[in-house]
């Protein structure tokens, strides 16, 4: 299976069991122009243990793995699961929709676009995404989150709302990184 079937996929589930959702990481930043090979979809749910049952029943065994017990653990607990597909080594990882502010935020500002040909769906806005990889960033230091903001701001760079990253950035302690981005992107010369 494809990453872009699997995507597909999920999607029609989610979208069948009316979850509220949307896809962040490397499949979203994709989805915004800036392609990069990956082995996983990040999905934020907004999930109850009800739904986290019937939501494992949608990924019958042998094609799927998934732990009903840590699915319904996750929604309680609000952590995350996933989903194995051995056959293509894909996993999908469910994170549970944060509760403070800028995950309510987050999710209010998901939008529906094409993630990927033929792949219609809810992705985090550019701006979250931003927020979310200097979040993970400053977390585990690794260079592919300053590159991917990088690919969203050349490819989304006039869509982009600096002043609600900017906030944001100064609200959950990232402001030091958002001045780091911004310092870089000035100084990356623009092609022809």
């Amino acid at each position: 299976m494809e990453l872009t079937e699997l995507l597909k996929q999920v999607i029609s589930i989610l979208e069948g069991k009316d979850i509220t959702y949307m896809v962040v990481g490397s499949v979203a930043t994709i989805g915004y122009g800036d392609y990069r090979l990956t082995a996983d979809i990040d999905i934020v749910v907004a999930l109850s243990t009800d739904q986290a049952g019937a939501l494992c029943d949608s990924f019958p065994m042998p094609d799927f793995y998934v732990s009903r017990e840590a699915a319904r653990e996750a929604a309680r607990m609000r952590r995350q699961f996933n989903v194995i597909h051995p056959a293509s080594g894909f996993k999908i990882d469910f994170m549970m929709a944060r509760s403070d502010p800028w995950g309510k935020s987050q999710l209010a500002r998901r939008q529906r676009i094409q993630i990927m040909p033929g792949v219609p769906g809810y992705v985090a806005a550019p701006e979250d995404i931003i927020i979310s990889k200097m979040r993970y960033y400053k977390e585990g230091g690794s260079e592919k989150h300053l590159r991917d903001i990088a690919g969203i701001m050349k490819a989304s760079s006039g869509q982009v709302d600096r002043s609600y990253v900017a906030h944001w950035a100064e609200e959950l302690g990232l402001k030091e990184i958002w001045d780091v981005i911004l310092k870089r992107i000035s100084e990356t010369p623009e092609e022809e």
